[in-house]
């Protein structure tokens, strides 16, 4: 969807996180696919340090949930050593990757319980905010995902307003905004439709109110002209098509406005 931008901040962004949490010693061994098999997360005890880059490989090759899983084993056979925290976040990212989204949330959660104060918080948090943007919907679908999105982008700059994570969560945010309003446009529309002016008119108002920054504000203002024409209150709609023409003057929407109203409610 329009929505989603490519994943290589985040790798990106992991690969800071990761240079703190890369392991040593050899990732070859044919245990974890070094040979081009599959992880074997079956339980054996093994040594961290093997665990740790088994998973790394499996990582590096692009079997997201295969390194996930292994991630999760270091955690699971070494809880108390240095490794675990940095299997935590690691298995995080990896989830993000394979697209297992709620996992990925699941572990970037346990990672900041336990670890609320490490140096890699923010990027747990930002990780969070990106599992809910990946699973925004069209404009048509239930916007759970998208408020959801708002919220935990807003959160990582809020925690962490001068970080890099904070920075590309402003962008997104933008994007989220300008998806709420299409979403208001669109159930907006539905009612115009159905000449339902009253509920049409709730709509645009919200676009104009709580999105006016978003592409769509300069739509929102032409419907609402419409709507209160249509609701024979033409003072209202001459009001609107004002403001229209104030800040967008030079856009279809207000030409389209400015006709409206020449045509159904001139000046005296």
């Amino acid at each position: 969807m329009p929505l989603k931008l490519s994943r290589s901040y985040a790798a990106l962004a992991l690969t800071a996180a990761a240079a703190s949490l890369a392991g040593c010693g050899s990732s070859g061994s044919p245990l974890f696919g070094g040979g081009g098999g599959t992880a074997d997360t079956q339980y054996v005890a093994r040594d961290v340090n093997t665990l740790y880059n088994g998973a790394k490989t499996q990582l590096d090759r692009g079997n997201y949930d295969k390194a996930a899983e292994l991630f999760d084993e270091v955690e699971r056979q070494h809880p108390y050593s240095v490794w675990a925290r940095r299997a935590q976040l690691m298995s995080a990212f990896s989830w993000y990757a394979a697209e297992e989204y709620q996992k990925s949330t699941d572990a970037a959660r346990r990672f900041l319980s336990i670890h609320p104060g490490n140096k890699d918080a923010p990027y747990a948090y930002y990780l969070i905010a990106l599992n809910n943007y990946e699973q925004i919907a069209d404009v048509e679908r239930d916007q759970t995902a998208t408020k959801a999105a708002l919220d935990s982008l807003n959160d990582v700059i809020r925690r962490y307003p001068d970080t890099r994570y904070a920075a590309d969560a402003r962008l997104k945010v933008d994007l989220v905004r300008d998806h709420l309003a299409g979403k208001e446009m669109e159930i907006g529309r539905f009612y115009q439709r159905r000449s339902q002016w009253l509920a049409s008119v709730t709509r645009f108002r919200t676009v104009v109110d709580e999105y006016q920054t978003t592409s769509h504000a300069p739509e929102a203002l032409m419907r609402l002209t419409e709507s209160y024409l249509a609701l024979g209150v033409p003072e209202e709609a001459r009001k609107t098509a004002a403001v229209l023409g104030a800040n967008y003057p030079g856009s279809k929407w207000y030409e389209r406005a400015y006709e409206l109203v020449q045509r159904h409610a001139p000046t005296a």
